[in-house]
């Protein structure tokens, strides 16, 4: 007699079979089909990233780049993808700012207050089921922890909170008119 299935186990294994399908369905696609797919996606990217950018130096932020690289990794084919993955950053920074902040009080110059610190932004995003909030909680943590700034601590985390939050809404901004945009050439049905 066999052992039942662990529920984890058998989500990991759906989820699996699920990515699987899913990259089978994209290679069946016509080389064409796929570099149109592709030069939308980067069109679209760019023009958040550019957008974030330029929204993040007019506002003082010194390190507008972050915007750029949040716009970049939040882009999407669709607006719910983007709200969500947006969602995610926005958490992810929070939650990794503000753990980050307090461990660098703590002991910014100690690699296991930087060490603790990233898991236990990790942990507390697993517990609350906060998706892919838990791996942006430990790039902003080790942002704030590891890489070289001036100024305070508080500081830098809310400017990279900032910087987040506006790549973020760029990235939602130029998908929701890239949506608009194909419904009026095109008269595709809105993605959700």
């Amino acid at each position: 007699m066999s052992e039942p299935r662990r529920p984890l186990t058998e989500h990991h294994r759906r989820f699996d079979l699920l990515t699987n399908e899913v990259a089978r369905l994209w290679q069946t696609l016509p080389p064409r089909d796929r570099l149109v797919v592709g030069l939308v996606h980067a069109l679209r990217a760019v023009l958040a990233a550019s957008l974030g950018y330029f929204a993040a130096l007019e506002l003082g932020l010194g390190q507008g780049f972050w915007a750029a690289i949040t716009a970049i990794s939040v882009s999407q084919s669709s607006y719910a993808e983007v709200r969500s993955s947006s969602r995610d950053q926005f958490v992810g920074a929070m939650i990794g700012g503000l753990i980050g902040l307090g461990a660098a009080m703590l002991g910014h110059d100690h690699y296991l207050a930087y060490v603790l610190a990233v898991i236990a932004g990790m942990l507390l995003c697993s517990v609350f089921d906060l998706g892919a909030a838990g791996r942006i909680s430990g790039i902003t943590t080790t942002i704030i922890m590891l890489v070289p700034h001036n100024g305070a601590f508080w500081q830098f985390a809310l400017f990279r909170l900032g910087e987040v939050t506006l790549g973020a809404a760029a990235a939602l901004l130029v998908t929701l008119a890239f949506g608009l945009l194909e419904r009026r050439l095109f008269g595709n049905p809105p993605s959700s």
